[in-house]
């Protein structure tokens, strides 16, 4: 039986140092963190007029539930959107030659 595939992408991998473990670490709960205070933000403009009191009933309700969607996905985005520029910004290091 060979071993293929997994294998073969594990060994051709780089070690990465504690300097770049910890980066990324740092990066991860820095997306998070922004990614929620992005949210939470999102979330209290959007449903300040059912806070306020300005709508009522199923209104309200559906304010809540649209508010929270959007808030969602704006955290989501948010996420996606830093650690895919720390990914890019860790492979334009990684290839030789100059950097910006």
């Amino acid at each position: 039986m060979t071993h293929t595939g997994a294998t073969t992408m594990a060994t051709a991998r780089t070690r990465r140092t504690q300097a770049q473990r910890d980066a990324m670490t740092v990066e991860i709960g820095f997306a998070l963190f922004t990614g929620a205070l992005l949210a939470a933000a999102v979330f209290a403009l959007l449903a300040l007029p059912a806070f306020l009191g300005l709508v009522s009933g199923g209104a309200r309700g559906g304010l809540y539930s649209a508010a929270g969607t959007v808030a969602a996905v704006a955290f989501l985005a948010r996420v996606v959107r830093v650690l895919s520029r720390f990914d890019r910004h860790r492979s334009a290091e990684d290839e030789p030659g100059p950097h910006a």
